[in-house]
């Protein structure tokens, strides 16, 4: 796990030692083992070291083996297997580094396909004068780049490319509808004008002055799987989740797991403890409010397992000491976050390099209230059989008559042409509604048409997979754009490696392929349940789901109240921003209306926070 840097040059021309330089120095955190940069003509590549798989000199970057050059940000999970397949090759390291660059030069661009892992690299080749850079299947490790006049410039932040030089630090207004709506921007749009993120399961080759964009992965529905017995569906979730974990403790490292007392988090602490020979070491959050706080389920997953386990107590007096950091911490603005920061930092702390998290159990097995909704707007034929007017008749009565943020939600959705999933899913994730940036903002339609992007994604999937849909479409939007970015640049901030069992592709395009008999007869997470009934203490299954959360409402208007109020009077006062209206939007928070909860209020007080720690032009 590292930090990549790079700036090429179309033509072959020019020196970027000092530009490299001084992007590899803005993100040092990613790196505070090793340094290093490469210079060729027309192109310099950088890197940041934080070594997790051998740890000698042998693994220094950038790595050159004849005539091919990497920079690498990630971790090749099969490297072994990889490298079995290349016993003709030399090697001088135990990396997986140097894997990727025998690969290269074995395979070619289908080297792609032997790999499990999560990465971000560049590779040069002198021979053939082509740059390579690839992304990972999931989105997992971020890619960002921009192109200035005929140069390409990509690293592994954003924060990376500003301190370049080339890239200039303009706010990105076609972006700004986006992360209002969802707290976050879209891929491959970012919230800085001409700086985008390369797509997960996409790669750029650089050749004779121009540069080529390919998908080289994207889940697909194995029809062999429908036939499977309910049994034998248990078996095989079984089996690639205890895969997906143990292959991903192989470090040189001392490791660890998040443990929020969840599900997904406590399967994949089971599963680690399972293949471990010493008692694995676990971190989870510990509030002085019982109503916030899962204390209790962690330590009887902890002590089910026998792991050493660590609580990390947090007041609110804490939070508030760490969230400056935690907001300087940020490369990418979104609405989430802190969380991540806070137990990442407390994990590194107790001698901890890498560990591993539950993220992605929801997207995947149905445990978000999006994917019950949405299975109940499928079921009611009476949206889909009443003309337009009725319905929006209907929803300009629930408009007068209720204001909470569920029913305003319900009221677009019936003025929609055609009413349906893939129509409505858009609309369900959304934190602010249109109406409601409208009266807030003097800003552009994203360029992305989220309405578009889902219908298209939703049709791909028949009447018996509407639950592979959602969850291609959480992946595909609030998982990568969110909790993937957030979970990198938190963690990362304290390097601290993090690795997502869930997120192994072979169990993604597993889980995608199931019907929606298999993964929800009765409620969320059946099957991981099912599969795992005999693993986990009965409460873990029977509990209710809390989520890893903090208690937001209450510091926001008591020991966040000054940082809030603050930082949204100074966005209020940026050209295009409705001031008296954003100051409306608080008075309802603080009053407690059902329209406005903590989390239409915070994005944009990150917005603002990020902004004047980066010096974007507004």
């Amino acid at each position: 796990m590292c930090g990549l840097t790079g700036i090429y040059n179309m033509h072959g021309t020019g020196n970027f030692h000092e530009e490299v330089l001084r992007m590899n120095h803005a993100m040092k955190h990613r790196g505070p083992d090793d340094n290093g940069i490469a210079d060729f003509n027309g192109l310099s590549l950088g890197h940041q070291r934080l070594a997790i798989i051998d740890l000698s000199p042998a693994g220094h970057q950038p790595m050159k083996r004849e005539v091919v050059t990497i920079v690498f940000n990630g971790e090749i999970y099969n490297y072994r297997d990889v490298r079995s397949k290349l016993s003709q090759y030399e090697f001088t390291s135990d990396s997986d580094t140097e894997v990727l660059i025998r690969a290269w030069q074995h395979w070619g661009v289908e080297m792609l396909q032997h790999l499990n892992g999560m990465f971000a690299f560049a590779i040069w080749d002198e021979a053939k004068q082509q740059l390579f850079i690839a992304r990972d299947r999931l989105g997992i490790k971020p890619l960002y780049y921009s192109q200035s006049g005929d140069n390409l410039i990509f690293a592994s932040e954003v924060r990376s490319l500003l301190a370049s030089g080339k890239v200039k630090r303009k706010i990105n207004r076609s972006a700004l509808y986006d992360y209002f709506s969802y707290q976050t921007v879209h891929a491959p749009a970012t919230i800085v004008e001409n700086v985008r993120m390369l797509m997960p399961g996409h790669y750029i080759i650089a050749h004779k002055g121009k540069l080529n964009f390919h998908q080289w992965w994207k889940p697909e529905v194995n029809a062999a799987f429908a036939d499977l017995s309910e049994q034998a569906i248990r078996n095989k979730t079984r089996e690639l989740l205890s895969d997906a974990v143990k292959i991903r403790m192989v470090a040189d490292v001392p490791f660890g797991a998040f443990l929020s007392g969840g599900i997904d988090s406590s399967l994949v602490v089971g599963l680690m403890q399972q293949v471990s020979s010493q008692p694995v070491k676990t971190f989870s959050v510990v509030f002085d409010d019982s109503e916030f706080s899962e204390a209790k389920y962690a330590r009887r997953v902890a002590e089910h397992f026998g792991t050493e386990h660590h609580e990390i107590k947090l007041k609110p007096a804490d939070f508030l000491d760490l969230l400056p950091d935690a907001l300087s911490a940020m490369d990418h603005p979104s609405g989430d976050g802190p969380n991540t920061y806070v137990v990442s930092g407390a994990t590194r702390k107790a001698g901890v390099t890498m560990a591993l998290s539950g993220l992605g159990g929801d997207e995947l097995f149905a445990g978000y209230p999006v994917f019950k909704r949405l299975m109940k707007l499928r079921e009611t034929t009476l949206l889909k059989n009443s003309p337009a007017f009725a319905r929006k008749f209907v929803a300009t009565t629930i408009g007068l008559l209720r204001k909470d943020i569920g029913s305003r939600k319900a009221a677009e959705i019936l003025k929609l042409k055609s009413v349906n999933p893939g129509s409505a899913y858009p609309i369900v994730r959304k934190v602010l509604l249109h109406d409601q940036i409208e009266k807030l903002f003097s800003v552009p339609e994203t360029s992305i048409d989220s309405h578009a992007f889902t219908q298209q994604l939703f049709s791909q999937y028949d009447n018996q997979h509407l639950l592979s849909a959602v969850s291609e479409a959480e992946i595909r939007t609030y998982m990568q754009n969110v909790l993937l970015r957030d979970t990198d640049q938190m963690s990362m901030a304290h390097a601290l490696e993090v690795r997502v069992p869930f997120l192994d592709y072979r169990l993604v395009e597993f889980a995608l392929s199931l019907n929606d008999n298999a993964k929800f007869p009765v409620t969320p997470k059946k099957l991981l349940a099912d599969s795992f009934h005999d693993f986990l203490p009965d409460e873990i299954f029977s509990r209710k789901k809390m989520g890893f959360v903090m208690p937001w409402e209450h510091w926001m208007k008591n020991e966040l109240r000054d940082l809030c109020y603050l930082s949204l009077k100074r966005f209020g006062e940026r050209e295009g921003i409705h001031s008296k209206e954003l100051l409306k939007l608080w008075s309802k928070f603080e009053s407690g209306s059902g329209e406005v909860s903590w989390s239409r209020i915070w994005p944009i007080v990150v917005l603002e926070n990020w902004i004047e720690r980066n010096e974007i032009e507004w």
